[in-house]
């Protein structure tokens, strides 16, 4: 499983996918990509994600900087 950076906070992320998951069966992922109606792409953690309001751009991304892990 490869790690990336959330966009947000920039905590590690797991990412699901390649030939490691199918051996293992699992869904390990800690985040998603989110395409947002801006047309940007981001790799957020569940924190970050559940943190954006509704209808999020690259800006309130930006300003996920502050969100700590619970």
């Amino acid at each position: 499983m490869a790690t990336e950076s959330c966009d947000g906070c920039g905590r590690r992320l797991r990412v699901a996918g390649g030939i490691a998951d199918i051996w293992s069966g699992g869904d390990g992922a800690t985040g998603l990509t989110l395409d947002l109606e801006d047309g940007s792409t981001h790799l957020l953690c569940y924190p970050c994600i559940e943190a954006l309001p509704d209808h999020p751009t690259r800006e309130d991304v930006a300003a996920l900087e502050a969100v700590q892990e619970e």
